[in-house]
């Protein structure tokens, strides 16, 4: 049993790891890329917009991190697999995925289409889950472990009006989650999800300005949005060497809405 004097409280340091966060042109995916290289990691920060990727590469160097951008569409496996070996040409062996990348194509049951399902599930499900694993290959090979984040929603375990494919989708990521979890608990790598409420980003700000969506947020128990660094904790958590007692676990981060 360890006396006081033993108990160190975490730093979340995460210099010499090398991380790999989809989606990362803009909201969440951004914000996680910075907060990655804040921690020490060195980041490879992916998308299909380059010229977003190359600004957040300057972003992250100004504030003494180090990144490489690399264009990635995760519904294309060649691109998955390229993407991978460029990652670890410029950076190192892959230690850390935050497998965020994701979309939603809004509709009512009654009006989807079979190619705005195709679309949503290509992206949310099959990108995500030959993400994960092409960095499971390699953590393998690797033989160290890792970590992997995966992105899901409050929409894994509650209604969200208007979203029944995305909440499909991303039922779907949690079950992978767990999964991978069992799968690869052997191996040393940790598989986990986030499943965040509403946070307010670029895609969904100019909706929460509108009388629909001020009269959403007055239907939570705290009346207000998240926001984009109200994920950190849990995000440094999971990554770090803190988590490690942690696998195939979901963790609802929305201050109470889907109460």
């Amino acid at each position: 049993m360890a006396d006081a004097t033993e108990i160190k409280l975490p730093d979340y340091d995460l210099t010499g790891k090398v991380a790999l966060v989809t989606g990362a042109t803009s909201g969440l995916g951004r914000r996680f890329a910075l907060v990655l290289a804040k921690a020490g990691a060195k980041v490879a920060i992916t998308g299909r917009r380059v010229e977003r990727l190359t600004h957040l590469k300057s972003e992250i160097e100004a504030i003494g991190g180090t990144a490489a951008a690399i264009a990635l569409d995760v519904t294309d496996t060649q691109s998955i697999a390229d993407c991978m070996a460029e990652t670890e040409a410029k950076l190192g062996p892959l230690d850390i995925l935050v497998n965020n990348a994701g979309m939603n194509v809004q509709a009512l049951p009654a009006d989807v289409t079979p190619d705005g399902f195709d679309t949503m599930f290509d992206t949310n499900v099959r990108g995500a889950f030959f993400m994960a694993q092409a960095a499971g290959r390699s953590m393998m090979a690797r033989g160290q472990g890792g970590r992997i984040v995966n992105i899901a929603s409050i929409g894994a375990h509650t209604v969200l009006p208007g979203l029944t494919i995305y909440c499909m989708t991303k039922a779907a990521v949690a079950m992978m989650t767990k999964s991978l979890g069992k799968e690869w608990a052997r191996h040393q790598i940790n598989v986990n999800a986030m499943c965040p409420g509403f946070i307010e980003t670029e895609l969904n700000s100019e909706w929460f300005h509108t009388e629909g969506g001020q009269k959403q947020i007055k239907t939570w128990p705290r009346r207000r949005l998240g926001l984009e660094e109200d994920l950190d904790g849990t995000l440094l958590l999971l990554v770090s060497d803190h988590g490690r007692f942690i696998t195939g676990s979901l963790f609802t981060v929305d201050d109470g809405q889907s109460l």
